[in-house]
Order: C-alpha cells, then sequence, then structure tokens
C-alpha cells in the first residue's frame, strides 16, 4: 500500500521552518543560537502535533541534529566540531534561502499556460575557421608538452644518488674484523676504518664493530683515539 504523505500548510521543510524562526526572533543566521533556535523548533513541532499534523522524518531529524549539535556544545574540547556543524547548517540555511528569492523571482516570469514551439532541426557547419596567431599556437603547444612531461616517471639518474651506492653487509665486516683482531691481537679502533673505501664500508664497519661489543665478543677500552679493541672470543663462527 502507497504510504500517504502530507505537506504542511506553512512550511515546506525543516530548513523553511528555521528560517523563520531565526527571522522572527532576529537571529544572526552567521552566528545560530543553538539553544535558543532548538527550543523554539521542539515548540513548533509540539504545536503541529497538537494540531493533529502528520510530522514528517525529516522535521525529526532536524530536531535531533540540533539536540546533537547543543550536546555537542556542552562537552568540553569540541569547540572545532561545534564550529563545523554550525558551519555546515548555516550553509544548508543560506542556500536555501538563496533557492527560495530566486523561486520567488521567476515565479513572476514563468507561466505554464505559454506553450513554446520546439525547436526545427538545423544543420550546422562544423568547419572551424577561427584564425590565430601563430606565436599564440606554439606557446600553447610548449605548454601542453611540458604539462604531459610533469606526468612522466623521474628519471634513472634522479634515483642514483639513494639506490646506486653499494649495500656492503654488515655480516661480511664482522668477519673482518674479527680476522684482523686475530692475527694482528689488540688494534686500535681508527685503524679498523682505514681500508674502507667509502661511505657504505664506514658504516658497515661501524655496526660490525657495534654487534660484536654487543654479543660480548669484542671490548673497546679507552676513548677517542686512544681507544683500543680487544678480542674476547676467538670463535668467528659465533
Amino acid at each position: 500500500m502507497e504510504q500517504l504523505t502530507y505537506k504542511l500548510p506553512v512550511f515546506e521543510g525543516p530548513l523553511d521552518l528555521l528560517l523563520n524562526l531565526i527571522s522572527k526572533n532576529k537571529l544572526n543566521i552567521y552566528d545560530i543560537e543553538i539553544s535558543l533556535l532548538l527550543e523554539q523548533y521542539t515548540d513548533k513541532i509540539k504545536q503541529m502535533q497538537e494540531e493533529q499534523m502528520e510530522i514528517a522524518s525529516e522535521f525529526l531529524e532536524m530536531a535531533s541534529r540540533l539536540v546533537y549539535i547543543k550536546s555537542t556544545m556542552l562537552l568540553p574540547k569540541h569547540e572545532e566540531e561545534v564550529e563545523e556543524l554550525k558551519k555546515e547548517l548555516t550553509g544548508q540555511l543560506l542556500e536555501y534561502q538563496e533557492c527560495k528569492r530566486i523561486a520567488a523571482m521567476m515565479s513572476g516570469i514563468i507561466s505554464f499556460d505559454v506553450f513554446c514551439r520546439e525547436p526545427s532541426k538545423r544543420d550546422y557547419d562544423m568547419t572551424y575557421t577561427r584564425v590565430h596567431n601563430p606565436v599564440v599556437l606554439a606557446d600553447a603547444y610548449i605548454r601542453a608538452v611540458g604539462r604531459g612531461k610533469k606526468k612522466l616517471p623521474p628519471p634513472e639518474e634522479a634515483f642514483k644518488g639513494i639506490v646506486a651506492r653499494r649495500v656492503v653487509p654488515v655480516g661480511s665486516r664482522i668477519v673482518k674484523v674479527l680476522n684482523k683482531l686475530q692475527k694482528d691481537g689488540d688494534t686500535k679502533y681508527s685503524v679498523l676504518f682505514v681500508e674502507c673505501e667509502d661511505k657504505s664500508e664506514l658504516v658497515a664497519t661501524f655496526l660490525a664493530i657495534l654487534e660484536l661489543v654487543k654479543n660480548r665478543r669484542i671490548r673497546v677500552d679507552g676513548d677517542g683515539e686512544d681507544a683500543v679493541v680487544k678480542m674476547v672470543s676467538t670463535d668467528i663462527s659465533r
């Protein structure tokens, strides 16, 4: 069975009712007093119910929306959310107000008693006849090509400084450090970095020393240039 719907005699919808209340109470639409507006709105809903009018669901939905905004205002540290909710409601009201203004303006212009003939079919000449300066066309082409290049992936050279560096395994440097200590005995800390060819080997050697100290296979005595690395365990396979 098709559900019967009723159009309220005064208000086209909840936004129409809110605009009426804002105008009646001389409220600032850009800074709405939610508490006062909610009180007036619920009173109007109750009055409609007392007159045994069918209340559309969108009116009740707007009431719950106003209640939510008011309850959010009472919570601490929710100022930004309240401002966003009020801004959204204000935008809808302004948009609806403008639509009402345009509808009232057009109501005096448009009449459904006027018959308009459908446009007759015509054959249009689709030949492009405009003339352009060649310099303008060349500039437009260059700009279009430039925009296309921006969408291309960057060249391989752009990543050379990131992915082209040699990767030195820390495990290989651990073996090298242990072999040197086993062969030469106690060694100055700085000597372990002398044979490093690049930054990758320097970093890998430093991480190898940290790992060996952590596992108590070597120890570093002293500070600065006088620091000496000593073997604690001679088992390279550990």
